[in-house]
């Protein structure tokens, strides 16, 4: 989808304060991969039950919907941030919202287009920054940016950026990885070096984001009521699932007020 009017010089003109060159040519080079579940992307398959889970029921809780539904999100809006080949745009359709995804990787958009359509899933896909949205005035009634804001060099300026796309009265869904001996231990040297889950060079330490420094950033934002969960992993099973510890992988939900 081309870009143009204010978008295109918002694309023009953002600093590079939300967005790292590098790490989009990263995730390009390796876009084939994305619905490959024992490839590349094999961690992002694995916990995208509890994130999923997390997400759900997380809005039914703020917009007080029926938590028996099959498509409890039935009326609602969402935006996925660096939604890569899809893996979160898809189920977040399949749960009845209507949803945009957005990445700056033309790639990616691409991969995601090629699977979802062949399902009869419509999704509104990208390849535009979150920038270019803030530009035309666009907001949602879910915002979810996961596993992104440890890639971008400023997170409070990106963080700034989402919670402009949150509708007044809405929410906001994030996901990282925590600045803890223990994140860098289990998120870099074991899932990049020792078990080679993720490609090395993946994660940087000095980028990932404290509960705190999360949080502070969302309220910087208008970003309001912050509520954390863990995502951990049980070896013996083989299974990610929620938990309270969010010293590696967590995910926090925030409200706009109306």
């Amino acid at each position: 989808m081309a870009i143009s009017g204010d978008a295109n010089r918002s694309a023009q003109t953002a600093t590079d304060k939300t967005l790292d060159p590098e790490e989009v040519k990263r995730f390009t080079r390796i876009a084939a991969e994305w619905w490959d579940a024992n490839g590349k992307f094999r961690p992002l398959h694995q916990i995208g039950p509890p994130r999923l889970q997390f997400i759900r029921e997380a809005a039914i809780a703020h917009y007080k919907l029926d938590a028996s539904a099959l498509r409890p999100l039935g009326g609602l809006t969402a935006l996925d941030i660096g939604c890569g080949g899809g893996l979160v745009s898809e189920p977040l359709t399949r749960m009845g919202a209507k949803v945009t995804g957005i990445d700056p990787s033309e790639r990616n958009i691409a991969i995601a287009k090629g699977h979802s359509e062949p399902q009869g899933l419509d999704i509104d896909y990208r390849a535009v920054r979150v920038e270019d949205l803030v530009a035309r005035g666009e907001t949602y009634d879910i915002v979810a940016c996961l596993e992104v804001v440890e890639h971008v060099p400023d997170v409070t300026a990106f963080v700034a950026e989402c919670a402009a796309l949150v509708r007044p009265g809405g929410l906001a869904i994030f996901s990282t990885i925590n600045r803890t001996f223990k994140g860098w231990a289990l998120a870099i040297v074991g899932a990049e070096y020792v078990l080679r889950w993720l490609p090395r060079g993946t994660h940087q330490w000095d980028r990932f984001v404290t509960p705190d420094e999360l949080a502070a950033a969302a309220a910087n934002g208008g970003l309001h009521d912050p509520r954390f969960a863990g995502i951990t992993y049980n070896p013996l099973k083989d299974v990610w699932s929620l938990n309270p510890d969010t010293d590696v992988n967590y995910l926090m939900s925030v409200n706009k007020p109306s």
